[in-house]
């Protein structure tokens, strides 16, 4: 998947602004506040995701303007693309001419990998970032679990909502009985697409781990639930979570939320099998986040058998000479987009394109 051509207009900082990307590095750089992550979020925005750093439309907008508009060219799978994305009170795709229902029918489409250094949140923060990064990597590549993943959260909301009336005395408990059948069965499909993807992202980033720490560490992943299954089997993992909300029903009540489901459950990583989270020293760390970024774009080659764009965030500078070396020597044959602060840096990026940004506008390549 190659970029060949990208403009943008009003988007955040962004006037109206035209790139003509390399198929290999194109390194953007720039003062902190000139608009690189701009160009980075705009592109990541094609994939049918939500922004990376916001949820608030409207601070995708230039804020004299009232909409803003991106489009990208791009091959993929032999052919050539058109996409625009138009940006006022919500999103509207548009590819080669046709307008997409909502965003999540631009799944698939073009696809990426957004690493910054945020991305260190999958390993050091709590279960929620973890969650989303399953969320994000499994629709990349299975479009449909965005579908499922939408259901379960809305059955999820009816159930909580229900739970805090049936507190209040509003309601008789026995009508939870439907939501527990719906929210299992619903459950059932979103951990079946995550335990699929866990097996692959077990494997293929505990050795990339093992690439980066020289053999002398290992990274181990496992797909951890709240129900406690032992099973992958589909219609076990329903009775598994059913079961599970009828247990906790009582203490569901009381503390009005659900308390069994895959919006509870965690993805476990380690390091010579001591939780990452707490006892990986902050080197360990920024290896392992990065492996899990690089496997999620292997994945992504694996299943789709196209190269996904690259987006390096201030990456580098998070990174030590070792790290980055690694980094750029595995990237070499797909493309990436890179941002950074010091043009002194540019130099060592071989036979890359260059992009000079200041105040949302290119100066110079």
């Amino acid at each position: 998947m190659i970029v060949s051509k990208y403009r943008a207009k009003h988007f955040r900082n962004i006037k109206d602004l035209e790139l003509f990307p390399d198929a290999g590095v194109n390194v953007i750089f720039g003062d902190n506040g000139q608009g690189k992550t701009n160009i980075l979020e705009s592109i990541w925005m094609f994939t049918g995701c939500h922004s990376f750093r916001t949820h608030k439309t409207v601070e995708l907008i230039e804020k004299t303007q009232r909409e803003a508009k991106v489009s990208l060219s791009f091959s993929a799978h032999g052919m050539e693309n058109d996409a625009v994305l138009k940006i006022d009170q919500k999103r509207e795709f548009m590819m080669n001419g046709a307008v997409k229902e909502s965003p999540r029918r631009f799944l698939g489409e073009f696809q990426s990998v957004i690493f910054s250094p945020d991305s260190l949140s999958i390993v050091q923060d709590a279960p929620a970032e973890r969650r989303r990064f399953l969320d994000i990597a499994v629709s990349m590549i299975r479009p449909a679990y965005s579908t499922h993943l939408l259901k379960y959260t809305k059955i999820l909301a009816n159930r909580n909502a229900l739970l805090k009336q049936i507190s209040l005395g509003g309601a008789e408990e026995n009508y939870l009985d439907v939501w527990d059948e719906e929210l299992a069965r619903e459950g059932a499909h979103l951990t079946v697409y995550r335990l699929h993807y866990t097996e692959s992202l077990a494997r293929i980033a505990s050795e990339i781990y093992k690439e980066i720490s020289g053999g002398r560490e290992s990274l181990y992943i496992e797909y951890q639930q709240s129900s406690r299954s032992v099973s992958a089997e589909e219609y076990e993992l329903a009775e598994s979570i059913f079961m599970g909300l009828q247990k906790n029903r009582e203490a569901d009540i009381r503390r009005q939320i659900t308390s069994v489901g895959p919006h509870k459950d965690d993805l476990y990583i380690s390091v010579d099998r001591l939780a990452a989270r707490q006892f990986a020293s902050q080197g360990q760390q920024r290896s392992g986040a990065l492996a899990l970024k690089l496997a999620e774009g292997y994945i992504i080659k694996e299943t789709c058998g196209e190269y996904p764009v690259i987006l390096l965030d201030d990456v580098m500078s998070e990174l030590d000479g070792r790290r980055q070396s690694f980094l750029l020597e595995y990237l070499k044959n797909w493309q990436v987009f890179l941002t950074c602060c010091d043009a002194s840096q540019v130099s060592r990026f071989k036979g890359c394109k260059t992009f000079h940004i200041e105040q949302g506008a290119c100066i110079g390549e």
